[in-house]
C-alpha cells in the first residue's frame, strides 16, 4: 500500500512538473488555437530592440530588451476577419503577469514600441492591429466589410486577449496571475469596452483620454471643421493661437492659488474669447477678427443640436491652444507651417465617408447636427460606443480601473471623461471610488506632453517606478495589495526647459484637484494638497 501510494505521488509530481515546464519558443508555432493560427514563433536574443521600422522605433535612450519569444498570429472569428496580433513572452524572468497594450486613431497597425515597457517590467505582452492594416486616419478598409468594423469596434482586443492567454499557458504551463490592459485615445476606448463588455479579460485597466463616446466624438470632428473652415474668414492661423492661450491663462491661472502658466481646473474658468477681438474691427497679428472669435467660441462650446439645443459633445478647455502638437495639429491645421489638414478633418472624412455613409464623396459641410447625429447613433452607437456606466460585473470580479485625461487635450474633450465619471457615480453610487478613479492632468495634451507636470508613466515609461510616480505601478498596488491611489505624482520641466530642475505636482482623484498650500516651492508636489475646489 505504501509502495503504491509512493508511486502515485511520484507520477503526480512528475506530471505537475511537466505541466508547468516552459515550452520552447519555436514549438509554439504548432499550437492549435480556436479561430486563430500562429504564423511564426521566434526567439529574440537580449539586446537593442529589433523593431524593423514597424510603427516607429526606439530612441537612442531606449534600453536593451531582455530575451523574449516573439509570437505572431492571426485570429479569424468571422469569415471576413483577419486580426493580426503579436505576443512577446520573456525567456528569462517572467513576473507571472500579462499586459495588453491599446491602439490609436482608427488603428491599423501593431503597437510594437508600446510593448517594450511591459517586457522590461517582466510582463508577457501583446498588441493587435484591430483587424486591418492601414494608416490610423484611413477607414477605406471598412467599405463593404461590416465584420471588419465589428473587429475594430470591439472584437479584436477581446480575441487578442483570449489567444494571448492560451499562448502564455502553452509557453509557461500556467495562466498569468494577473492580466492588465493599458491604452490611451482609441486604446482608452478599447479599455472601456473591456471593462463594460468583457469584464473577465482584465483585472486592472488604465484608460487614458478614452474615445469612448465615439459617435459623438466624430460628430464633433465635423463640427470643428464647419466652425473653422466652412467660411474662410473663420480660419484661425496657427500664429494667432498664442493670443488665445495668453488671454485664457491671464483670466484663470490664479484660481488654484499659484500663478504658474497652468489652469488647474478649466471647468471653473470663465474665459471669454471676445476679449481677444481686434478693437478696430480689423485683422491684426495680435488679436482675432470677429469671425475668428465666433469660431473659437464654437470650439469651447462644443456641438449642439440646432433643433433642441441639446449638447451633443462637450467642447475644449481653454489654456493650451498654442502648445505644439495641440490645436494646430488637431483643430486648425497648418502644423509646423505646413498645409497639412487638421486631424479632426482627416478622421471625420474617413469615418463618415467610409464607415457611416459609405460615400467617398461625402462633404463635411453637408453634415446635419440633428438628422446625421441621430443616424450615427442608430447605426453605430451600440457597437462602437463604450458609455455604459454599469461596471457592476467588473467590480464583482475585483477589477480596478484608473482613467486619466489631460485638461489640455485638443483631440478628445477632457469634459467627456468628467461626464462619464459622473454617470458611473450616478449609477453605482459614491462607493464607485473603491474600484474606479479618474485623474485629470492640468496642461497635458492628448495622452502625453503639453504644459506642466505631465509624465507619470502615461507614455509607456521604460521600466517600473513606484506607486506614487508611475500609473501602472499604482494600479498594480491597487489590484494586488488593495492600496488605492490617493494621488499620483507627475513630473515636468519648468517652462519646458529640461536643463532646469524638474517640477512635480500631485494628480488628484477627481473631483479633487491640487491646491497650493500657500507656502513652499511651487515646483514641488509637497507644497500642494488634494481637495475639492470651493469654486466648483
Amino acid at each position: 500500500m505504501k509502495l503504491r501510494l509512493s508511486i502515485c505521488v511520484f507520477v503526480f509530481a512528475t506530471v505537475a512538473a511537466h505541466a508547468n515546464a516552459q515550452a520552447s519558443c519555436e514549438s509554439l508555432v504548432g499550437l492549435k488555437l480556436a479561430n486563430a493560427t500562429i504564423t511564426s514563433a521566434t526567439s529574440v536574443p537580449a539586446g537593442p530592440p529589433q523593431l524593423g521600422g514597424r510603427n516607429g522605433g526606439p530612441s537612442p535612450q531606449t534600453p536593451n530588451l531582455p530575451a523574449y519569444c516573439k509570437v505572431d498570429g492571426v485570429a479569424r472569428p468571422s469569415a471576413d476577419s483577419h486580426i493580426q496580433f503579436e505576443v512577446w513572452l520573456p525567456l528569462g524572468r517572467w513576473n507571472g503577469k500579462f499586459e495588453q497594450v491599446g491602439n490609436g486613431g482608427l488603428a491599423g497597425a501593431l503597437q510594437i514600441p508600446a510593448m517594450m515597457s511591459p517586457l522590461l517590467r517582466g510582463y508577457a505582452t501583446a498588441t493587435t492591429d484591430d483587424g486591418h492594416q492601414a494608416p490610423n486616419t484611413d477607414a477605406t478598409w471598412a467599405l463593404g466589410h461590416p465584420e471588419k468594423v465589428t473587429d475594430f469596434a470591439e472584437r479584436a482586443v477581446h480575441e487578442t486577449s483570449v489567444q494571448s492567454k492560451a499562448i502564455i499557458h502553452a509557453m509557461y504551463g500556467k495562466d498569468p496571475t494577473r492580466s492588465y490592459f493599458v491604452g490611451c485615445s482609441e486604446g482608452g476606448r478599447e479599455a472601456m469596452i473591456e471593462a463594460q463588455r468583457y469584464p473577465d479579460d482584465f483585472v486592472g485597466i488604465i484608460a487614458g483620454a478614452p474615445a469612448n463616446y465615439w459617435t459623438h466624438l466624430l460628430d464633433t470632428a465635423a463640427w470643428i471643421e464647419q466652425a473653422v473652415h466652412s467660411d474662410p474668414a473663420s480660419a484661425i492661423p496657427p500664429a494667432k493661437l498664442p493670443v488665445i492661450q495668453k488671454a485664457a491663462i491671464a483670466a484663470c491661472d490664479k484660481l488654484d492659488g499659484v500663478v504658474d502658466g497652468l489652469i488647474a481646473n478649466p471647468a471653473v474658468c470663465k474665459f471669454d474669447p471676445a476679449t481677444t477681438q481686434c478693437k478696430a474691427g480689423g485683422d491684426e497679428p495680435d488679436c482675432l477678427t470677429a469671425a475668428q472669435v465666433a469660431a473659437v467660441k464654437k470650439l469651447y462650446d462644443g456641438p449642439k443640436n440646432p433643433r433642441t439645443g441639446a449638447q451633443i459633445y462637450p467642447g475644449f478647455a481653454p489654456g493650451t491652444e498654442a502648445v505644439p502638437a495641440n490645436w494646430q495639429v488637431w483643430v486648425t491645421g497648418g502644423a509646423g507651417g505646413s498645409n497639412r489638414p487638421a486631424l479632426a478633418w482627416q478622421f471625420a472624412n474617413s469615418y463618415f465617408s467610409d464607415i457611416l455613409f459609405s460615400n467617398p464623396e461625402w462633404d463635411f459641410r453637408t453634415f446635419d447636427f440633428d438628422k446625421d447625429v441621430a443616424l450615427n447613433d442608430q447605426k453605430m452607437a451600440g457597437l462602437i460606443n463604450a458609455t455604459d456606466p454599469d461596471l457592476g460585473k467588473f467590480r464583482a470580479r475585483g477589477g480596478k480601473l484608473i482613467q486619466y485625461h489631460g485638461w489640455g487635450d485638443a483631440a478628445i474633450s477632457p469634459f467627456n471623461s468628467v461626464n462619464y465619471f459622473k454617470t458611473v457615480q450616478a449609477k453605482m453610487g459614491p462607493g464607485s471610488s473603491a474600484f474606479y478613479r479618474l485623474f485629470m492632468v492640468p496642461g497635458m495634451s492628448h495622452c502625453a506632453g503639453g504644459l506642466g507636470a505631465n509624465d507619470f508613466g502615461n507614455a509607456q515609461s521604460l521600466g517600473a517606478g513606484d506607486a506614487d510616480h508611475d500609473i501602472l505601478t499604482a494600479l498594480e498596488a491597487w489590484v494586488e495589495k488593495g492600496s488605492a491611489p490617493e494621488k499620483i505624482i507627475a513630473t515636468g520641466f519648468v517652462d519646458g526647459d529640461r536643463f532646469k530642475a524638474p517640477m512635480t505636482r500631485p494628480l488628484c482623484p477627481y473631483p479633487q484637484e491640487a491646491h497650493y498650500k500657500g507656502k513652499g516651492d511651487t515646483n514641488d508636489a509637497g507644497s500642494f494638497v488634494c481637495r475639492i475646489s470651493s469654486k466648483r
